[in-house]
């Protein structure tokens, strides 16, 4: 092209990467010719501006050529672009990694003959150097034994930060040499460690670390990284791949208790079910540069990647407590398998949440111990799509560090990078560990069934300490046998049972939040707890729930909503569903409780009738203006939080379920848009909710809300699926409601927290029930009362010495049937609501059944066919009540399908289940 050339031509290669470049020649537009200031004049350069470089860099030299000065710019940005495609970080090198053709000088229309000539780039220390100089640079940056990938980031910002930060070391600082033995020391122990495991405890499964023994410094400088910059808190969250490592050499472990485990003894404190080893977490605190840091390694399932929305929302909890609105005091880690990453949908939900308002922790360092193998896949095109198993991280522009996973020095360069770019952006980033394990998927596997090639170039291969240790007695940092004394040391502490990282000591008791209060016995439940307010009490908060701030335009629906519930504070009204659920968590506020309030419609309530969030009608901006009177009833006292979620079930209800663990003063609820939607979350719910506290020793006071009722509304939106929940029952492990009144709700949820036990609790909230009039009650029943388990039969003309039956049933079928008694002039059934489900009330079914003397039978009415809803698991529990009566049910005849998606049907249906039970 020359030094002067046809703008408009050119302009197609030009890209936002490229400013740097454009920026000096715009400088140099005068000298350039009448094409660069043609360009320039049409403002094509405009943009956020990188640092300029040196003024001897800006003019051009004796014979600028522009095009091939361009050319090379072109170069500079596919090397950071795809210049990992061609990098060395396999350290198995299974496939031949062809350079990408954008990285061949010719295809940019560089000769050999350009190599040494001069250009200008805005590669720190390179503004101005020979190309044979840029290219090495640029291989030895991007295609060794570290690559980066952050040109997809859209900030110029970051990608200036990248630049001046990896590019300014050339991906490669100098480590002293305390630095390179203490890395030694690191692999070392790692290493070590699973040596004397296999040799103790020969052919039990450990998932051993093995090949990817580089996490182990990794980790450590990451964390020690973090404790000297302040951080108080780190939570971490992996499976099962190296796990019993990370327990023993980062969290201080004391290797008594993991001998312990893989004998299989239990420890007097421990209660419960317990869990295998590779599942356990821990907590100790970390000493480094004059500060103490907590770890916590949050316990986790066999699903993997599940445990990421647990430790997302047990750090905001952390950070929330800590006052810390941009998450620098908590700092969260999220260690994955590479298939499981890409393979698993739980993590892009997670990433999606990590920049939201009601669910970010100021960034997630995510480091990856990339196998290279998914279970017993026998090709990487057999795991996933995409190049890359980091490549989801694209989706939310986060950064990516390739390492070779045989190459602790470059693992050490990235944990720091990453930390720093976390502190400094408050964003997520990756650190990809390419590695391999030596062992198969366990140690009763054998891999080469599968994956001969793999497993035979690994069986010759020398472990990564070695190859480390084999690296420095060549550069004459240690001598030749220096790495056998230090595993005969490391050894030694093991069979003497001392901690392997001095560094980790017990959890200061100042970290730990004390749960001592909530551990009653079992049968606690029963416990009498005042959930009543005073009158006094109910009129300010009515009021302060139906304020309207000066100024403030409401929506017409919702402003009839507020009205009538002003009518209500003042006593004038019963208190419908709305208003007995506000005033329960206004209650909770000022008594000093917060809430947390998260759904996908929680605000206003799927149904229109929470409005526990206020939008101005005549506010402009996408956000708009909005009230909370929540915040107003709170007062200060306590936190509170109402969040519009994200369209996503499982990371969501994991989260809150994180928040829940640590946060013990915090009703956390989760409310479901339908109830049968939580089946998105049954990992969550089976893995977590129901058996956390017997498997780990783990409580939770977490609400579910999940909208239940057949309405003629099809098979998706009838069930919450309350059969599933039964069947989880055990142990008096979590709380099954079926609440028929505003009161009952009310008490419920102050219950939740007022008593001291912190179980989960799951509500089959109504639907249609918000708004019927039967379920609202008057101002007494808040003023005083509490939650009933069971509710007998409320209409006084039903003599119980007359009663010849006895109709027990949940939901809002009560209403039907009892509509259906009076239209009949029915007036020996007696109708009893189960509120309760699970812990069943025996003494209080009992005492009902026990106040119809004449009862002759005794029917189990429900609207879900006969294979779902509670009537298989509650049937022994009736019966064992029964004094001669017969049991007999009502329901739908079962069906593979919770409901039919015919309105006709369903009434028909409906009609059926009421005239039996009446019969």
């Amino acid at each position: 092209m020359g030094a002067d050339y046809d703008s408009k031509a050119a302009t197609g290669a030009l890209y936002g990467t490229n400013i740097g470049y454009l920026e000096d020649q715009e400088k140099a537009a005068g000298a350039a010719g009448p094409g660069w200031r043609e360009f320039f004049g049409n403002g094509m350069a405009a943009g956020p501006r990188p640092r300029p470089l040196p003024a001897a860099a800006a003019a051009p030299a004796a014979g600028y050529d522009a095009g091939r000065q361009l050319a090379v710019a072109r170069l500079v940005d596919a090397y950071r672009l795809l210049g990992n495609r061609a990098a060395l970080i396999d350290p198995l090198h299974i496939e031949e990694r062809p350079r990408h053709p954008s990285l061949e000088m010719a295809m940019h229309g560089l000769e050999e003959a350009d190599l040494d000539r001069s250009f200008t780039t805005d590669i720190p220390g390179l503004e101005a150097a020979p190309l044979r100089d840029i290219v090495a640079a640029l291989r030895q940056m991007y295609c060794g034994q570290i690559s980066a990938e952050f040109m997809h980031i859209t900030s110029p910002a970051i990608r200036r930060w990248f630049i001046e930060r990896y590019e300014g070391v050339r991906a490669r600082p100098p480590l002293s040499k305390e630095e390179k033995l203490y890395v030694l020391e690191r692999m070392v122990a790692a290493d070590a460690l699973e040596n004397y495991l296999n040799r103790r405890y020969t052919g039990q499964k450990r998932f051993s670390l093995e090949g990817g023994d580089a996490l182990i410094p990794l980790l450590d400088v990451l964390l020690r990284g973090a404790c000297a910059d302040g951080v108080k808190e780190a939570m971490i969250g992996m499976a099962h791949r190296g796990r019993l490592n990370v327990l023993i050499n980062i969290l201080g472990k004391n290797p008594h208790e993991l001998f312990d485990e893989f004998e299989g003894k239990a420890h007097r404190d421990e209660a419960g079910s317990g869990d295998v080893k590779y599942h356990m977490g821990y907590s100790s605190n970390l000493e480094h540069a004059g500060n103490t840091m907590h770890m916590a390694l949050a316990f986790n399932p066999s699903h993997l990647e599940i445990v990421n929305p647990v430790v997302e929302g047990s750090v905001w909890a952390r950070q929330q407590r800590r006052g810390d609105a941009d998450g620098a005091s908590v700092l969260p880690v999220l260690v994955h398998g590479d298939a499981a990453l890409a393979g698993q949908g739980i993590g892009m939900e997670v990433l999606n949440m990590s920049q939201t308002r009601g669910y970010g922790t100021g960034g997630t360092v995510h480091v990856t111990v990339n196998n290279q193998v998914g279970f017993t896949i026998s090709h990487i095109k057999d795991a996933r799509s995409t190049y890359w198993c980091t490549d989801l991280a694209k989706m939310a522009e986060c950064p990516v560090l390739h390492v070779n996973g045989n190459d602790p020095e470059a693992a050490h360069f990235a944990a720091k990078l990453a930390l720093d770019f976390r502190k400094e952006f408050g964003q997520d980033v990756f650190i990809d560990l390419v590695c391999y394990r030596r062992h198969g998927h366990n140690e009763q596997d054998e891999p080469k069934v599968t994956q001969p090639y793999m497993y035979g170039r690994i069986s010759k291969m020398a472990n990564p300490a070695s190859h480390y240790a084999q690296q420095l007695v060549e550069e004459g940092v240690i001598g030749a046998g220096d790495e056998e004394k230090a595993r005969k040391d490391y050894e030694g502490k093991l069979e003497r049972f001392e901690t392997a990282n001095p560094l980790a000591t017990e959890g200061s008791v100042s970290e730990f939040i004390d749960w001592s209060k909530y551990k009653p016995e079992k049968n606690d439940w029963k416990a009498k707890c005042r959930t009543e307010i005073d009158a006094k009490r109910f009129k300010r908060l009515g009021g302060i729930l139906s304020e309207v701030p000066e100024g403030f335009t409401l929506h017409p629906r919702v402003a009839k909503v507020v009205e009538a519930r002003a009518a209500m504070a003042a006593g004038d009204a019963d208190l419908d569903w709305g208003m007995a659920e506000n005033l329960a968590y206004a209650s909770l506020l000022e008594e000093g409780f917060g809430v947390r309030l998260s759904g996908q419609d929680v605000g206003r309530g799927t149904f229109f009738h929470r409005h526990a969030v206020w939008h101005d009608q005549h506010r402009s901006g996408r956000d708009g203006h909005v009230h909370i009177p929540l915040e107003r009833a709170a007062a200060g006292k306590a936190p509170v939080r109402v969040v519009d979620s994200l369209l996503s079930e499982a990371a969501v209800l994991g989260f809150e379920y994180g928040v829940s663990l640590t946060s013990p003063d915090m009703l956390v609820v989760w409310e479901a848009q339908f109830g049968d939607f939580a089946n998105n979350a049954q990992v969550v719910i089976d893995q977590f909710i129901t058996s956390g506290e017997y498997k780990w020793g783990r409580l939770s006071g977490l609400v579910m809300l999940l909208p239940h009722g057949y309405e003629g509304q099809g098979p998706e939106h009838s069930s919450a699926r309350l059969e599933r929940y039964m069947q989880l029952c055990a142990e008096y492990n979590i709380f099954v409601c079926v609440p028929t009144t505003a009161a009952q709700i009310f008490h419920l949820l102050r219950r939740q927290m007022v008593n001291n036990l912190r179980r989960p609790l799951v509500v089959m909230t109504p639907k249609s029930l918000l708004r019927n009039k039967e379920v609202a009650c008057p101002k007494e029943q808040f003023t005083s009362g509490a939650f009933q388990p069971v509710i007998g039969e409320t209409d006084e003309d039903i003599a119980p010495k007359k009663v010849r039956k006895l109709v027990v049933c949940s939901g809002k079928v009560y209403y039907e049937l009892r509509a259906a008694r009076r239209d009949k002039k029915i007036n020996d059934i007696a109708i009893a609501r189960l509120e309760q489900v699970y812990p069943f009330p025996h003494d209080a079914f009992e005492a009902i059944v026990a106040s119809y003397p004449n009862c002759k039978q005794v029917l189990w009415c429900q609207e879900e066919p006969g294979n779902q809803g509670a009537w298989h698991r509650i049937q022994h529990y009736l019966r064992r009540h029964l004094r001669g009566q017969e049991l007999r049910y009502s329901l739908r005849k079962s069906s593979a399908s919770t409901a039919t998606g015919h309105g006709a049907e369903h009434k028909a249906q409906q009609l059926e289940i009421i005239e039996v039970a009446l019969k």
